[in-house]
């Protein structure tokens, strides 16, 4: 099966030898985006609120670059470097998704490229 690179200049270029999401047939699936800036590269300051808003920011452009949108997306793997921010990460990724909700699983990691406090991939089926 053919599979198309999805690359845009609304969330961060990849740190690494890797793609921003690779579209297979009908599904996309999401390298993790960490809290980087698109536009400067570096780690935005602040809580996991404003962390984990910028990580949704980012998958979303991602998301609309490959054809779709945060709705279609049908699983969401969340890697924390702190459990204790379970909550908060909670309320964010409902201020960004309605139900149905996607499937997903959260794991706390020991840590996260450039120090960031949260994680997230993503996989996205279009109609």
């Amino acid at each position: 099966m053919p599979f198309d690179i999805i690359a845009t200049d609304q969330a961060p270029a990849a740190i690494g030898p890797y793609s921003q999401a690779v579209r297979a047939g009908n599904t996309v699936y999401f390298s993790g985006q960490i809290p980087l800036d698109p536009t400067t590269g570096s780690l935005v300051d602040g809580d996991i609120g404003v962390q984990t808003r910028r990580v949704f920011d980012n998958l979303a452009a991602v998301a609309q670059a490959a054809g779709g949108s945060l709705a279609q997306i049908v699983r969401v793997g969340i890697y924390v470097t702190d459990l204790a921010n379970f909550a908060a990460v909670n309320a964010v990724m409902a201020e960004y998704f309605q139900q149905p909700y996607p499937a997903r699983s959260t794991i706390e990691v020991s840590a996260l490229p450039k120090a960031a406090q949260v994680e997230v991939d993503a996989i996205m089926v279009l109609d």
